[in-house]
């Protein structure tokens, strides 16, 4: 009776290994790396009291200027919940403030503030050879290319800005 059942074509099974040729191949490749830079972004914002998710928070303010806490959520991928918690942090730090909007007074913007400016200031002094260390592995004209294929998948025409 088995062998009555049309057999399908075998199809590569996503593994996560180098050489992996499955249709998750690149996923897996992006979440691994994505891992790795993570901890080396984390490693350079601890010493600075922060976590990458409230760095996360502070480039849509330094990008857009005071920015409605409801898009913080969405340009950052967060809940309204948990963007409810960092900017909570980032206000108990200095980093950042909630200010009213003219003409709603239930809505806020949150705005960084000087001492966050210089915050997001010093993680990039610190990052920079943490991210020369991430990476070491490749040659000289291959992060650039990198970052502009990454930047392409990232930033397609039907993705958000």
């Amino acid at each position: 009776m088995a062998n009555d059942v049309p057999r399908q074509p075998t199809t590569s099974r996503a593994t996560g290994r180098p050489g992996d040729a499955s249709p998750f191949a690149l996923g897996l490749l992006l979440r691994r790396a994505h891992w790795r830079a993570a901890a080396v972004m984390a490693e350079a914002l601890g010493p600075l009291g922060i976590e990458l998710r409230h760095f996360a928070v502070l480039i849509e303010l330094v990008n857009r200027g005071p920015t409605m806490q409801r898009d913080l959520t969405t340009a950052t991928g967060s809940d309204k919940a948990g963007i409810m918690r960092v900017v909570d942090d980032l206000e108990r730090r200095g980093l950042a403030v909630r200010k009213t909007v003219p003409g709603d007074r239930r809505a806020r913007a949150v705005e960084i503030t000087p001492r966050g400016l210089e915050l997001f200031d010093a993680a990039h002094v610190a990052a920079e050879p943490l991210a020369e260390r991430l990476v070491a592995e490749l040659e000289s004209d291959e992060p650039e290319r990198l970052m502009d294929l990454l930047t392409r998948i990232a930033h397609t025409a039907d993705s958000e800005p």
